[in-house]
């Protein structure tokens, strides 16, 4: 009977603790969000989204995007930007070292994993993505776009950021809302230099989840002169999870036929 005394004793001392150390773990994220300061104008955008203190909350995010081929899905650890893209023919994944193309049948993938694995990640995950670390923020003239006025906020990184810390982002907001309304952005990963050139998305159907004001669709538009002109085609995420749970990692493990992407 002692024994048994001492064995729910010791079980109540490692929950305890376990707990203390989630709830630590939990302060920690929150205190990383409220000692950080941002320009007024980024941080209006990211309250109205949910706020800072509720996305440093979360640790994975999926959704899905229904492709001519089938749909993918795209699951991303917040912490450490692991992910894995499930698709009907492929899976491409990073486990935090080497980006990886797993065939599941003969067909060929014809795009760029290493320049794809992280990329409709960052453009769903705006404008939370634009809090990372290593990121420099500039007033830049309003979009004047069908008779509406946006301001904008011009983001550039630090050198060394990411893949390609030469990607310019152009974020324009709604002044009455303060939600996020169009992204402009460079693409650099292939050159290497930094662009002049920017592409235009439209941000303006949301959905809560979890707190968090996320995209329904994105629109892309044709541009020029540095302009969005027409609407060139939508793309609708569905079955969206993000969750306070830990992803278990082993999801991202290169499967043993894959291919390292170098």
């Amino acid at each position: 009977m002692k024994n048994i005394y001492l064995l729910i004793i010791t079980l109540l001392i490692i929950s305890c603790k376990q707990t203390s150390e989630k709830n630590n773990e939990d302060a920690q994220n929150e205190d990383v969000a409220t000692l950080k300061t941002y320009p007024e104008n980024i941080s209006k955008v990211f309250d109205a989204h949910g706020g800072l203190s509720t996305w440093n909350k979360m640790q994975s995010l999926q959704f899905t995007m229904e492709k001519p081929n089938g749909d993918e899905v795209t699951t991303t650890d917040l912490k450490n930007r692991n992910s894995l893209i499930s698709m009907p023919a492929h899976s491409i994944g990073y486990d935090g070292k080497e980006v990886w193309l797993h065939k599941k049948d003969t067909v060929a993938y014809k795009g760029n994993p290493k320049f794809y694995y992280n990329l409709m990640f960052y453009f769903y995950a705006m404008p939370f993505i634009l809090a990372d670390d290593g990121i420099n923020y500039e007033d830049i003239a309003p979009l004047e776009f069908e008779g509406k006025t946006y301001p904008g906020i011009k983001i550039s990184y630090e050198a060394g950021v990411g893949e390609s810390p030469d990607d310019e982002y152009i974020l324009y907001y709604d002044s009455e809302t303060n939600k996020m309304a169009w992204l402009g952005y460079t693409v650099t990963y292939f050159s290497k230099k930094k662009a002049k050139e920017f592409h235009f998305i439209k941000y303006s159907n949301w959905k809560t989840v979890e707190g968090l004001v996320l995209p329904d669709t994105l629109t892309w538009y044709n541009y020029e002169n540095n302009m969005p002109t027409t609407k060139r085609n939508d793309l609708a995420f569905t079955t969206v999870v993000i969750s306070k749970e830990k992803l278990n990692e082993a999801i991202f493990k290169m499967p043993e036929d894959a291919e390292v992407i170098k």
